[in-house]
Order: structure tokens, then C-alpha cells, then sequence
């Protein structure tokens, strides 16, 4: 019996996550940030053929396993996908393909019935980018590599585990299941990190892969409101926490609610860790619904960004529906 399962990764630049000089040319509208992708993976060509991300990683397998769970055969049919980088100059629009690296298969993992795949893709932008940069040869014209590198195993009883092994630090890594269901991101960006260090040698391509920092994917619910709180256009305070920090401690008054752009952050209640969250998530409904007292303490587990977002952007009724969905969270 042939059992297929597939996990694939879609690379975006979401708004914010470029500093410095590089920032510019999307400040001026020359080039775009991306929109976030949907929540279900529908057309990854039609994407690709309307700029809709910069890079996707299509991990595609498959095993052939008798009634009795002996594996027989195995194989990979997956594929890398590339983006192009567009520049407007005045009313011109001029296009840049990026360039995109061998396609990495490691050779298959085999365990007593299963196998594990492990898959990397990825590339940099057509456009060069020169720049000072971390270990030889200390200066780079070559846009910095962006990748993701997958891991697939699939189980004889048709049962199949993935998960995001490595990932460049910039920008953000989406995750989708084999029904193509967004389960999984990547939670931090370091954008002047991977400026300086993702070149050469420190990639899959030479002898180093960066660990990804991945976590579960907020509620629909959570994803509408912060789609909407961030394109309103209103101007929200912006707060950056060092790993370690606190956002709120519980006991604490508080009417603000909190919107996380980038990071990841531990939820704890009475010293006891209760939550891992990443970004997207919206967080201190539950003092808004009660007395206004913190009920949790938040701290952050990595560099992390935030927007403080006033109680009255968000109803009474969403308020209700995130506390429902979630116990004790801020």
C-alpha cells in the first residue's frame, strides 16, 4: 500500500520586519511588504505567479508498506518554489527573478515502520545588497539566503509527523499540514542577524542550518482582529522586550491589550507555566473582562515586539470569545 504526506512552508515579509538602510526602498513604496498568507493553502502556483511570498518549500513523500508494517520503498516528489522581487521605479515596474539553490534531500531516515524526510529550499533576491557582514570574506554583494528546511515522517499505519527542523532568521515561515491547513510559524525575525550571517557556509547549502524558533498558530478569531487592528491606520505605541522581560506580571492593573508582531512569550499563572505564544496572538483580554487586575504573568522567551492596543479596538463580544477560547491568558 503507497501512504503519501506532504508539509510545506511559505516564506513572506510581513510590514515592520525590515531596519536600517534596507528599509527604505519599502518605505518609499519602491518595493512592498507581503501580505500574510491565508490560513489554508489553496493554489501555491497561483501565489507564486502573483508575488504572493518570496519562497515555498514543497516537501512531497511517500512509502510503500505491506499489511504487516514492512516498509518496502520510500521516496521524495516535492519541490522548491521561488518568488521575483519587483522594484517600481516612477510609473516602470521592473522585475528581478531571484535566484534559487538545489533543492536538498537528505537521505531518508528509516525507523521499524516509518521513515523521516528532511528537506531544504530557499535562495536570496535577484537585487544585489552590499554590505558588511559576519566571518569571511567580511564584505557581501550578494543579497543575504533566505530557507526553510522541513522534516516529513511517515508511519506505516498512514499516520505522518512534521515539523519546521531549520529556518533562516528572516522573514517569516508559514507551515501548512498535508490537507493544507496553516498549523505552524515561525516566532521570531531578526532581520539584522541574518543581514550580517546568512551567507556562504551558514546555510544548508554550506555547513550550517539555523535553528527555527516555531510555535502553534493563533485562533481565526485572534488573526481577523489583528488583521484589522494593524490596517486601521491608527497610531498604536509600539513596545521591544529583551528575552527575560516582562510584559505584564500578574496582579498587576491594566486596560491595554497587546498584540504580538514578533517573539515568542511564556504565560504563567501563580509561577507555573501555562502557555507558549507566538505571533499573531492578542493577549490581556481577561482583565478587560474582569477586574482589571493581570491574571497571568507574560514574559518574553526571546527578543519580542509588541503593540499596545487601546481596550476600545476590540468588542465586547470578541473580548468574550478569545477568554472563551483560552483560560487564564494575560
Amino acid at each position: 500500500m503507497r501512504i503519501e504526506s506532504s508539509v510545506t512552508s511559505v516564506t513572506w515579509i510581513p510590514s515592520e520586519a525590515i531596519k536600517g538602510m534596507p528599509k527604505l526602498p519599502f518605505e518609499w513604496g519602491m518595493a512592498h511588504y507581503d501580505e500574510p498568507p491565508h490560513d489554508r493553502l489553496l493554489d501555491l502556483e497561483a501565489m507564486q505567479e502573483n508575488d504572493l511570498f518570496r519562497e515555498a518549500n514543497e516537501l512531497k513523500a511517500w512509502i510503500d508498506a505491506d499489511d504487516d508494517g514492512t516498509i518496502s520503498d520510500f521516496g521524495y516528489s516535492g519541490r522548491g518554489r521561488i518568488g521575483i522581487t519587483r522594484i517600481k521605479l516612477g510609473r516602470r515596474e521592473v522585475a528581478f527573478p531571484a535566484v534559487q539553490y538545489p533543492l536538498i534531500q537528505a537521505e531518508p531516515e528509516v525507523g521499524d515502520g516509518w521513515v523521516r524526510f528532511r528537506q531544504s529550499a530557499g535562495g536570496h533576491m535577484g537585487l544585489p545588497a552590499p554590505r558588511r557582514v559576519i566571518g569571511k570574506p567580511f564584505f557581501r554583494v550578494q543579497s543575504a539566503s533566505a530557507w526553510t528546511t522541513l522534516e516529513l515522517t511517515i508511519k506505516a499505519d498512514g499516520s505522518y509527523e512534521h515539523k519546521l527542523a531549520g529556518a533562516s532568521a528572516f522573514p517569516r515561515h508559514w507551515v501548512y499540514d498535508a490537507d493544507g491547513v496553516l498549523c505552524q510559524k515561525s516566532g521570531t525575525i531578526d532581520f539584522e542577524r541574518w543581514y550580517r550571517e546568512s551567507h556562504g557556509g551558514h546555510t544548508p547549502w554550506g555547513e550550517e542550518d539555523s535553528e527555527a524558533f516555531a510555535v502553534a498558530v493563533e485562533s481565526e478569531l485572534e488573526r481577523e482582529l489583528s488583521n484589522s487592528i494593524m490596517s486601521s491606520g491608527a497610531k498604536l505605541e509600539r513596545r521591544t522586550l529583551d528575552a527575560g522581560e516582562a510584559l505584564v506580571e500578574q496582579g498587576d492593573e491594566g486596560r491595554e491589550l497587546f498584540l504580538i508582531l514578533d517573539g515568542i512569550v511564556d504565560v504563567e499563572v501563580d509561577g507555573e507555566e501555562v502557555a507558549e505564544i507566538g505571533p499573531g496572538a492578542l493577549l490581556g483580554e481577561m482583565a478587560l473582562l474582569g477586574d482589571g487586575r493581570r491574571t497571568a504573568s507574560v514574559y518574553a522567551t526571546t527578543p519580542t515586539r509588541v503593540v499596545v492596543v487601546p481596550p476600545e479596538a476590540v468588542s465586547q463580544s470578541a473580548l468574550e470569545e478569545l477568554a472563551a477560547g483560552r483560560q487564564s491568558v494575560g
